[in-house]
């Protein structure tokens, strides 16, 4: 029976890794993993996070199971991190959610749900992505049975957000039709909507009937944590359905912890309970229990506030760090001279932008410089520090 299975293509980010952690050029930069990173190219237990683990290994009495919901103190915590806590889908107890593993169960979870959802009227509908979006996205959506769609977004000529394209394509969206918009800091572009965008997205949304589904794993790493989550809010205000997909990868920096969560807001308390236990069901037959570990660490943090504040301080440093990093980058290549040909890249917003260059100027900067990048072109500025900025900004201008 298994030999009828024909071999698959290596995912591209992953073989880039592998490739960087084999090369033994002193030299070398990774730009193409998607963490963050300190000047030392380390990313490091974050101080709240190391204090948190060392409380938990103190009061944990049971390895028992935690339940198809996961922690309730994390839930609570992070629909109230998104949304606000006086937030009205709150309020009115319109938004249930659950634990998953990392935000890929967050959206495995999520498509599986809509799935049930067009099979119980025995509809079909669409799933709409922006192009380009998370590589991740397409795989685990379509995994779930869904079909999908992109709708432009990122326009790589002007190296901007191409709104009008945007709208015209979600304005051929039918009812029931789902649109996948990442809250913040957008993978892999940084061009992130603005609020006047947001606006005009809910109204057209709401006009076709579509459902918006929100994708939001850099929380805190764009403009703030409130700032980051404007979109998302005025999406629960103003839509009367919302699906949100969120990571604690990136802002507790609990990558190998792999926590997240899956939140529906509906509209009224009676339909959110229903979809609750719904999610609840999908995830026993996937997974049944998350982890507890990570989850319990982030319930411990924003439940204490010297820890939450102490997390936040940490947070806001990350992000002014790569605020400062784009700038510094810019700034580079403009004396080294670009001719202002980068300066977007300072205006985005984020861990990740297009460089804009070409494949073979891609694998030219990994084969002789030992820098390395996806094909796309897609850096992730966290990667840049103070000590190899210079060695990155001729390398590049030198391949250029």
């Amino acid at each position: 029976m298994l030999d009828v299975l024909n071999p698959l293509a290596v995912d591209p980010i992953l073989t880039l890794t592998l490739e960087c952690n084999s090369d033994t050029n002193p030299n070398k930069v990774d730009l193409g993993a998607g963490v963050y990173k300190n000047e030392a190219g380390h990313t490091p237990i974050m101080k709240a996070v190391d204090t948190a683990e060392k409380q938990w290994y103190q009061q944990e009495t049971s390895k028992v199971y935690v339940g198809s919901a996961g922690a309730a103190g994390f839930n609570e915590a992070i629909m109230r991190l998104l949304l606000g806590s006086d937030h009205a889908a709150v309020l009115d107890r319109r938004v249930v959610g659950i634990q998953t593993p990392g935000g890929c169960g967050a959206l495995s979870i999520a498509g599986h749900l809509i799935k049930r959802c067009y099979g119980s009227v025995q509809r079909e509908g669409t799933v709409w992505v922006s192009a380009p979006t998370w590589a991740n996205h397409i795989p685990l959506l379509s995994d779930c049975g869904l079909s999908l769609k992109e709708y432009r977004y990122y326009d790589g000529e002007s190296h901007t957000l191409d709104f009008p394209a945007m709208m015209e394509d979600l304005s051929k969206s039918k009812a029931n039709d789902i649109v996948l918009l990442h809250g913040c800091c957008h993978n892999p572009s940084g061009a992130d909507l603005n609020q006047e965008q947001w606006q005009l997205i809910a109204e057209l949304l709401n006009e076709k009937g579509v459902v918006p589904f929100v994708d939001i794993a850099y929380q805190g790493l764009g403009d703030g944590l409130d700032e980051d989550a404007w979109g998302l809010r005025y999406l629960a205000e103003h839509c009367p359905e919302v699906i949100i997909a969120s990571s604690c990868s990136k802002n507790f920096g609990l990558y190998r912890e792999r926590v997240g969560s899956v939140f529906v807001v509906a509209k009224d308390s009676q339909v959110a309970e229903i979809n609750k236990g719904q999610l609840m069901n999908i995830a026993r037959g996937i997974y049944s229990m998350p982890p507890h570990y990570g989850a319990a660490l982030v319930d411990i943090i924003l439940h204490d506030l010297q820890l939450r504040e102490q997390w936040q301080e940490e947070l806001t440093f990350m992000r002014e760090r790569i605020a400062g990093l784009r700038t510094r980058f810019v700034q580079k290549l403009n004396a080294a001279g670009a001719a202002s040909r980068f300066d977007y890249i300072e205006q985005e917003k984020g861990m990740f932008s297009f460089l804009g260059i070409s494949m073979d100027q891609v694998r030219a900067l990994k084969e002789q410089y030992s820098i390395y990048m996806v094909n796309s072109s897609r850096m992730n500025i966290a990667g840049l520090s103070d000590k190899n900025m210079d060695y990155v900004v001729q390398a590049l201008m030198q391949t250029l």
